[in-house]
């Protein structure tokens, strides 16, 4: 079992800047990448930003040049550094890993409102 715990997220005016985390917890040195996920109101969870545990790295073309991840692998946290923000980027962020212990598992954080007035 792994439980994700994030950390961060609220409001902010268009232009600003905005820090999440993700602890994970338990089973972690099974863990294998550690994403960041948003959602809208009636849309589906859409995949902002990728970190593998052998350290590639994946953005969604929306956020390329604004958003940066980065995992600290010892402590079993991994970040997302939001600048220049943008109305858009107002969702319920999410992190997800996986790991694979005879078969996939998948993890879920509880999920942050990022709000980004105009």
């Amino acid at each position: 079992q792994v439980q994700l715990v994030q950390s961060g997220g609220g409001w902010v005016q268009a232009g600003g800047s905005m820090r999440l985390s993700c602890a994970a917890s338990g089973i972690t040195y099974s863990i294998n990448t550690m994403d960041w996920y948003r959602q809208t109101l009636g849309s589906q969870r859409e995949k902002v930003a990728a970190a593998s545990s052998d350290g590639r790295i994946k953005y969604a073309d929306s956020v390329k040049g604004r958003f940066t991840i980065s995992r600290d692998h010892a402590n079993h946290t991994v970040y997302l550094q939001m600048n220049m923000l943008k109305p858009e980027d107002t969702a319920v962020y999410y992190c997800y890993t996986n790991l694979e212990l005879g078969g996939l598992y998948e993890y879920w954080g509880q999920g942050t409102q990022v709000t980004v007035s105009s």
